[in-house]
């Protein structure tokens, strides 16, 4: 992405997995020379390219500084970067915890500051000040900013909030996280979150408990290891990218300040169903989607009542950050059409349309950008028989030209359809 630093001008690169904890800044004058480093150009090619951007034909310290420092970083496809890699995920593998990732950058890492700032979040008492929680309403009318309050709550059995920054967020993740109860506890939370740099057609597992400030996440092994022996080709297990993916750690701060620290999770990434997204048809045409889909609502009907599902989901996101040739402003001008086009789909989300559903995410390969598309699409093929509600729509400038779109949302039973389940705990 471009340097954020106005002194220090150029490309800024960094390694999104976490193989790698380098960042770097490329020159300007630099930058086309990355296009050497495709695995089809020579250091020959590399040395014109310098000779021609300098008007220098003495380039070669800049030439071995330029592939030293790419090397160094792990910037480069090659012995490096594979050993970075194999260590990394040899290290996640070992670890009998999985860290918490993003404590004093997302959230407080001190738990009676977390405490404190969920509490706030959740009261609404903390008051919309500064940028980024004014921008989320601007637009928005008295009676749009309004969380609703669900229906009904007996037959609840699922909802969705977002994985944006809390700060930015707290309004949907408030009207989600509202209606859990008590009683709530006792089951298995599945947590469908998105993986953002996940494998294409697959879903991300561990066994691991995961660590917040609050506490310790029990994880439901059984039913981890139950999911990978039914769908093991679909199955990405001890997946790294639950090292450092936010979007399951984010609720679990939610749900532990509502029930407690003492919660039992299943948690699985889902990756992007790219094949259906660029090339037609369902997601479940691809066999290994199909396997877990199914998989999945066998777990459900077996377990029923024992489960409750929580969907870590964003919807859009529209502007320069994500490569559109607009400046987003929420809920206004392209932003206002973009808000139809979201009531659309969890129109089809809430009536558990899952192929209407699709059938919209499909329209210009998702130009939407919808990271949460596939743990809506797996949740509604899995809960065919539930039905949404709508219970908070934000848009959320997540800088002055970029916007990201999030809802706060309850899922439940249609009458007699209930489910008990009979699986042991």
């Amino acid at each position: 992405m471009p340097s954020p630093a106005p002194e220090h001008a150029g490309l800024f690169i960094r390694d999104p997995y976490h193989f790698s904890d380098a960042m770097l800044i490329i020159p300007p004058a630099l930058v086309e020379c990355l296009e050497c480093f495709d695995g089809g150009h020579s250091e020959l090619d590399l040395r014109a390219a310098l000779v021609r951007i300098t008007g220098n034909p003495e380039v070669g310290e800049v030439e071995r500084n330029l592939i030293e420092t790419l090397d160094h970083a792990g910037f480069l496809e090659n012995e490096t970067f594979a050993a970075m890699q194999a260590e990394r995920r040899r290290e996640f593998a070992a670890q009998p915890v999985r860290e918490p990732a993003h404590a004093g950058s997302a959230y407080p890492e001190e738990p009676e500051a977390l405490r404190e700032a969920i509490t706030q979040w959740q009261t609404g008492s903390q008051g919309q000040t500064g940028v980024q929680l004014h921008t989320a309403a601007r637009g928005q009318t008295a009676s749009e900013r309004q969380t609703k309050a669900p229906r009904a709550n007996g037959g609840l059995l699922g909802i969705a909030a977002p994985h944006v920054s809390p700060a930015g967020g707290w309004q949907s993740y408030q009207a989600a996280y509202s209606v859990l109860r008590p009683e709530h506890k006792e089951r298995t939370f599945v947590i469908l979150a998105t993986s953002h740099y996940g494998e294409p057609e697959k879903f991300g597992l561990t066994r691991k408990p995961f660590r917040t400030p609050m506490g310790d996440v029990a994880n439901d092994t059984r039913l981890v290891d139950w999911l990978a022996q039914r769908a093991p080709a679909a199955v990405e297990m001890e997946d790294f990218c639950h090292s450092f993916e936010h979007t399951v750690e984010l609720q679990l701060i939610f749900l532990q300040h509502a029930l407690g620290a003492n919660v039992r999770i299943l948690p699985i990434l889902c990756g992007p169903f790219a094949r259906s997204l660029y090339r037609g048809g369902k997601p479940e045409d691809d066999d290994k989607v199909k396997a877990f889909l199914e998989a999945l609502g066998e777990l459900r009907e077996r377990e029923g009542d024992n489960l409750f599902w929580i969907l870590g989901v964003d919807m859009a996101h529209m502007g320069a950050r994500y490569q559109d040739r607009f400046s987003a402003i929420a809920n206004e001008r392209e932003m206002a059409a973009v808000g139809a086009r979201d009531q659309r789909r969890i129109e089809r989300i809430n009536a558990c349309d899952a192929q209407g559903f699709w059938n919209l995410v499909q329209e210009n390969h998702d130009d939407l950008k919808w990271c949460g598309s596939s743990p809506f699409y797996t949740f509604l093929k899995t809960a065919p028989d539930a039905r949404g509600e709508l219970l908070r729509y934000e848009q959320w400038n997540i800088d002055e030209r970029s916007v990201v779109s999030f809802a706060g949302m309850a899922f439940s039973k249609e009458p007699g359809n209930e489910r008990h389940g009979g699986g042991s705990k």
